[in-house]
Order: C-alpha cells, then sequence, then structure tokens
C-alpha cells in the first residue's frame, strides 16, 4: 500500500485514497469530502493503485511539490450503529498492556491498548509525562464495546511510561442517552512488572495474557494513584519535623535486668502513613530498630524484646539481617511466647 492507492475499509462502510501514513500502523485516507480519515493499515484493502500516474509525476516534475495545508481530521463514525449489549449502559474502561511473545517476556516487545467494556463511544487521549508537562502518545475515537490498539513499543521506552494519563468523553451517537461525566485518570505504570511473567495474566478481553489497568469501573473513576517523589519527601520531612512516634519503651520491672519493649508496629510509631509505600515503611520501622540499639550497645546484658507481628516475616528477617551485619555479638531469641505469641523477638546486648 503506498500513496495515491484507492482503499475500502473492511469493518466500516467507506474509503478514498491513500494521502499519506502516520506511524507505522495508520494510513490517512481522504474521502469523498475531502477530509483525511485515519484507519489502521490492517482494516484497508487495496482496490485500485495508482504506480502509471505515480511514475508519470516522478519523470515529468523533478522539481518538489509545494505543501499543501494540512485538512482538518474528521472523527470517524461508523454508518453501521454498532449492538448494543445488557449493562453496557455502565461504563468500564480499561488501559491494556500485552506482550507480542509471553514466552520471550525478557525480550519480547509489548503492544497498549484501550479497552472500552460499554455502549457508549469514546473520544480518548492517552498521555504520558515528561516533567511536568505531557506528551500525546494516541488520540482519537474508540467504538462501543471494543478495543483498540494505541501504540506498539519495547522495554526501551519503559522509563517514558511510568506516568501516564487516560482521557475519555462518552457519548452515543444519533440517540438519546444517559450523560457521563468526563474523565481524566493519571496512573503509575509500575514498570518492573514488565519484566515478570506471572504479571501477565488471562482476561475476557484478549487471547494473549495481559497487564490490566482501571480506568474507570461500573461508572467511576479510579483514584489517581500517582504520587510524586517530591511530595513523598515533603511527607517524609514533615514526619520527622512534626510527627513524633506514640509507642515509646515499656520498663518491665522484674528479676535482676529491666527489659525494654519496643512496639515496632508502624501504627504505633506513626499517626499517618498515607502516601508512604511498603518500602518506606520497613525503612521508618529499622530506622526505630537501629536508634534504640545505637541507645543500648554499651549496657551489657540489656535485655530488649522488639514487637513485630507475625505477618509474613518481612520486617523479623530484615531486624535479624541488621542485628548479624551491625551488632553480630549480640544474641537474639524468640521472646515469650506466653507473652509476646509469635510475633516478637527478644535481644541481649553482649
Amino acid at each position: 500500500m503506498k500513496i495515491g492507492d484507492k482503499v475500502r475499509f473492511l469493518s466500516e462502510v467507506g474509503g478514498g485514497v491513500v494521502k499519506g501514513f502516520r506511524g507505522k500502523d495508520t494510513v490517512l485516507v481522504e474521502d469523498a469530502d475531502g477530509f483525511d480519515i485515519p484507519m489502521l493499515t490492517r482494516e484497508c484493502v487495496v482496490i485500485d493503485t495508482d504506480d502509471y500516474n505515480m511514475k508519470h509525476k516522478s519523470t515529468v516534475s523533478s522539481s518538489p511539490k509545494p505543501l499543501e495545508p494540512s485538512k482538518p481530521v474528521k472523527p470517524v463514525i461508523s454508518t453501521v450503529r454498532p449492538a448494543e449489549v445488557r449493562g453496557g449502559d455502565t461504563l468500564n474502561v480499561f488501559l491494556a498492556f500485552v506482550p507480542e511473545d509471553v514466552k520471550m517476556i525478557s525480550q519480547t516487545p509489548f503492544e497498549a491498548y484501550l479497552v472500552n467494556d460499554s455502549n457508549y463511544y469514546l473520544y480518548y487521549t492517552y498521555l504520558s509525562a515528561e516533567g511536568k508537562a505531557w506528551k500525546n502518545r494516541s488520540h482519537g475515537l474508540i467504538e462501543p464495546n471494543t478495543k483498540l490498539f494505541l501504540e506498539g513499543f519495547t522495554k526501551d521506552a519503559l522509563n517514558e511510561m511510568e506516568h501516564v494519563a487516560v482521557q475519555v468523553v462518552p457519548f452515543k451517537d444519533d440517540k438519546t442517552f444517559m450523560m457521563k461525566p468526563a474523565v481524566s485518570v493519571e496512573l503509575r505504570i509500575d514498570t518492573v512488572k514488565f519484566y515478570k511473567l506471572h504479571t501477565f495474566r488471562d482476561s475476557d478481553f484478549f487471547e494473549e495474557p495481559a497487564l490490566i489497568y482501571d480506568i474507570v469501573t461500573n461508572d467511576v473513576a479510579v483514584k489517581q494513584v500517582f504520587v510524586a517523589a517530591e511530595e513523598i519527601q515533603t511527607v517524609l520531612l514533615q514526619k520527622k519535623d512534626q510527627s513524633k512516634p506514640r509507642s515509646q519503651p515499656i520498663i518491665k520491672r522484674g528479676g535482676n535486668n529491666e527489659i525494654l519493649e519496643i512496639d515496632l508496629h508502624i501504627n504505633e510509631l506513626l499517626d499517618d502513613t498515607k502516601g508512604m509505600s511498603n518500602a518506606e515503611i520497613l525503612g521508618y520501622q529499622l530506622d526505630k530498630f537501629r536508634e534504640v540499639m545505637e541507645a543500648n550497645k554499651n549496657k551489657r546484658e540489656q535485655k530488649i524484646v522488639f514487637i513485630h507481628g507475625k505477618g509474613d516475616g518481612v520486617l523479623r528477617k530484615a531486624l535479624l539481617d541488621e542485628l548479624r551485619s551491625k551488632y553480630s555479638t549480640c544474641r537474639s531469641q524468640d521472646a515469650s511466647f506466653q507473652e509476646y505469641g509469635f510475633g516478637a523477638t527478644m535481644i541481649t546486648i553482649k
């Protein structure tokens, strides 16, 4: 397919003359009204080629043809009204990433799709952040109950996609409908997931496993989950300046030595953990552990009970690793089960 060919559309009524290309997968087709219509290449079939005129024009004139002003792009709504499905008047929209070869997850390129699981047309934009500015990656119209290819990319482009946004305006054509609000949702894309096979799962929308992010679920736009690094830093600085740990060491009397109890549950250390990731919470708990150990490292035979909870064992393992690397002379053991259950470790300073 090349400029000058006459084509018709496979899944819609219409066609025209190829005037240019946009990317590797989209062709611009000039219709009878003089509008350039963007259409996927695979949705077009050539019905007449213009080989003779193309060759003739190139031999008659060697001077370049002046560029014509770009023509307005007319959004295409199929003349065949899509069939509506029961329950489809509830808006559900998803952003999906599909590996081209899931068996080669470390090397394969990926495809991005917008999934419109509703009876509404959607005008959409798909954007990625560049600092405080935005880059348009794809925009256009998606028909009801369809998925639309947005772009293909390799892992080299993942750094550009950590902060993306999808905006949609729902409507119906040639009929009355219940108006839906326009939606603008920002997402933080965990690019590490593109290296893990198990994050791509089966769905109703693709034959291949896909990584799917919710944009709108049952008419409700998902909460914006992107938190800028500057905001996290501000929150942490505020906590250091203003927040004081609610839990202080409790001294238990009895025996030859006083036993210090330190509760490392984060809700006992901080009043508010909003905006903190799991890694930041763990780091705060370890800072508290180090603070107590440094304050007591010269008190021989001092016993300290750190209450960490049973959980999945991440905090306990981190404490023991810290103990082996920085306080190797100290002795550790499980604290009394009768008093603390399985969620506490006793350390004796040596």
